[in-house]
């Protein structure tokens, strides 16, 4: 069974398309990183995926079913985000005792050594929480819960570095002992490469690529050559981004193809771009950089 399906997804607020035309599947118990840029519909899908809201239209099924209001759906996936909620009148210890009457693999011992790691008081309340100590409890929260569907929107907003290096380590290890579908919602892909194995790109909306992260990395390349040669070799090419390096030389950030694989064999000067910036260029409005703002 696929975890999730989506077929020409779209949520249109007022006068807004937050998702234009949504098209994928996951099927592998694989960490998959959901990126784009901010305001890309990132939020809004996995908004959809847990079943708070409905789509304006299209298809979505998660484990087979509409996640819509699905008791099913609900009890086997979790969001962690900055909006989640827990009742005040319970301190965080109790918080977690209570866990698993809904999830039926919460693993107590995990959160409860996570907890004593992260240095976070079992009796204080959630509203007493800081910002950063509020988003580690979400995120010790969700990994307990070892939900075959866990979605995690920005999870990191609010702590601090080391924190974040310890809980990128921590969801690693915990995903290898239990294996299971991890969605991660991230501007900051640099970040969390390390972790992914593909990466669902989002922009304005629609689904521009879903490929394993080695795809991402090779479906552009830079080039530097003379611009004579490169205008030749990148005529009716894909260009993502263009700058004139002096008066003889130029770089571009092109879709790779045979052409380019033969221009670089004729002098051309390749480079090997990160997952992040082939995502960065991909969806880039413009083709040039903030440099040339100071022309």
């Amino acid at each position: 069974m696929k975890t999730i399906e989506c077929r020409e997804v779209k949520k249109k607020y007022s006068n807004m398309n937050a998702l234009e035309d949504i098209t994928f599947e996951l099927s592998d118990q694989k960490i998959t990183g959901l990126i784009g840029r901010n305001g890309a519909g990132k939020t809004t899908l996995l908004k959809i995926l847990t079943g708070f809201i409905m789509p304006s239209s299209g298809e979505v099924c998660v484990f087979g079913r509409n996640p819509y209001n699905d008791l099913l759906v609900s009890a086997n996936s979790i969001l962690v985000d900055d909006q989640m909620t827990f009742p005040d009148s319970l301190n965080l210890e109790e918080i977690l005792n209570l866990a698993p009457t809904f999830y039926k693999k919460w693993d107590a011992e995990l959160a409860k050594r996570l907890l004593n790691y992260f240095k976070i008081n079992p009796k204080l309340k959630y509203s007493n929480l800081s910002k950063g100590a509020s988003a580690t409890f979400n995120l010790i929260f969700g990994l307990s819960t070892h939900c075959e569907l866990t979605m995690l929107d920005e999870p990191m907003n609010g702590m601090d570095e080391a924190v974040r290096t310890d809980f990128y380590r921590a969801l690693l290890k915990d995903y290898i002992a239990h294996p299971r579908s991890i969605l991660i919602s991230s501007h900051h892909l640099a970040e969390i490469e390390h972790l992914l194995e593909d990466i669902l790109l989002v922009h304005q909306g629609k689904v521009i690529l879903h490929q394993s992260l080695d795809e991402i990395r090779d479906y552009a390349v830079g080039l530097q050559w003379t611009t004579a040669d490169l205008d030749k070799w990148t005529a009716g090419e894909e260009i993502y981004y263009s700058k004139q390096i002096d008066s003889e030389r130029k770089y571009v950030v092109v879709k790779n193809t045979s052409t380019i694989e033969k221009a670089c064999a004729e002098g051309a000067s390749i480079q090997s771009l990160s997952a992040s910036d082939v995502c960065m260029y991909v969806t880039s409005d413009t083709k040039e950089g903030i440099d040339d703002v100071f022309k």
